[in-house]
């Protein structure tokens, strides 16, 4: 999207140079990708990148409105509501489409945003691999409102570990080892010093929660959560001795009750130039009559999963519980990567940190995804090239440039 660090960038790709940078990230974190990285970053110009900063302020703008929390109260399932929730999310990532408008600019689309930590720890790790196998224009920079890596990795520090010990603070996971994310709880450990620990492996002792490391027992007073209670309903009997719900004494750096109320569930309350006009289904006393035009997505599901592209009312009709399901109006992706062979559809993913000193979050990276398919997802996507998880690079922006 910026042609001279595109055509700096592609004149020294070759197969061969991706197969390298792959090679290089398993011997520097062996066995631990295991999702598919895209051969390129994506460059993303001034107006798309100042665009997205709007869009982003837009969604801000809902969630720090005084009633965010009442309107979002039936987000959350009673059966998995967590006590001790805090006065905001502490982190904060949207998705957006990148499209094209009818004056022909790029602009972004909100697809998803989420109340829940992304891949924090690669994202600050992807640029720098990148850059060692690959010539990257010194106009860009994987980071927004922090300058540089080494104030990226501090800025989460800070967030992650607060005022603890780094070995009272924990990753939060169901089966780790088994999780595609797994490369960014190594990154996690490597960068902040914070191991991570499966769930049936904490031990509860009143209010008290501990795991074992090296055979020692060692108290948890932090929990920097990555489980998803959908991953979690899949296992109904594996019993843990500590359970989301219990009200214990621990921290929460992103506490799970955001993971309902900035989701799906929230992209109704969105309006802005930049946010597609989405509906509760339940509320609809007619649906629109360009049906075609929509997708059905349900409001308690995540990576994806339920997303139904092509509908009829009789579809609607039919389901039992409409009370779970929202409309939003199709965007098309606009396909603008240029690989070697043609162009390619991207999304772009904000990610921001709000430690509960800040007033506001600060929009500290960027994550993007490229695709080839009808949607995003890796089932749309087999056996292509230059598709897949990546960084976006964005023309470098002032460090004064406005929040607000």
């Amino acid at each position: 999207m910026i042609s001279a660090p595109r055509h700096l960038f592609n004149s020294a790709f070759t197969p061969e140079s991706y197969q390298a940078m792959l090679a290089d990230i398993d011997q520097q974190l062996p066995g631990q990708l295991d999702f598919r990285v895209a051969e390129t970053p994506v460059f993303v110009p001034d107006a798309l990148r100042d665009k997205l900063i709007q869009a982003g302020q837009d969604i801000i703008k809902v969630i720090q409105q005084p009633d965010f929390k009442q309107r979002t109260e039936d987000a959350i399932p009673p059966n998995q509501r967590v006590p001790n929730e805090d006065a905001h999310a502490e982190f904060l990532t949207f998705d957006f489409a990148i499209c094209r408008n009818e004056s022909g600019e790029l602009e972004p689309q909100l697809i998803e945003m989420q109340g829940f930590p992304s891949l924090y720890a690669f994202q600050a790790y992807l640029p720098e691999v990148f850059a060692t196998h690959y010539p990257i224009a010194e106009n860009v920079s994987p980071f927004l409102e922090v300058p540089d890596a080494e104030a990226y990795r501090d800025n989460l520090r800070k967030l992650l570990i607060a005022d603890k010990n780094p070995e009272n603070v924990i990753l939060l996971e169901l089966f780790p080892e088994k999780q595609k994310t797994r490369i960014d709880f190594a990154l996690t450990r490597k960068y902040w010093g914070i191991e991570t620990v499966s769930l049936p492996d904490i031990k509860k002792r009143g209010r008290q929660l501990f795991y074992k490391k090296a055979g020692r027992e060692i108290l948890i007073e932090r929990i920097y959560n990555r489980i998803i209670f959908d991953e979690l309903a899949r296992y109904p009997n594996l019993n843990p001795e500590f359970k989301l719900t219990d009200d214990v004494d621990v921290e929460w750096v992103g506490h799970p009750n955001w993971f309902f109320r900035i989701s799906k569930y929230t992209l109704p309350l969105i309006k802005s130039a930049f946010a597609p006009p989405s509906y509760y289904l339940h509320e609809l006393t007619e649906y629109p009559e360009n049906l075609q035009n929509y997708v059905l997505k349900p409001l308690f599901s995540f990576a994806g999963a339920g997303v139904r592209l092509h509908i009829t009312a009789a579809d609607l009709d039919a389901l039992p519980d409409k009370q779970n399901y929202l409309l939003q109006r199709k965007v098309v992706y606009e396909p603008v990567v240029q690989s070697l062979d043609g162009l390619v559809k991207c999304e772009i993913r904000l990610l921001y940190t709000w430690p509960h000193t800040e007033l506001y979050p600060t929009l500290v990276a960027g994550l993007a995804r490229l695709s080839r398919g009808e949607m995003i997802g890796v089932d749309f996507n087999k056996n292509k090239d230059w598709v897949g998880g990546t960084t976006p690079l964005f023309e470098k922006i002032a460090l004064n440039h406005a929040k607000h």
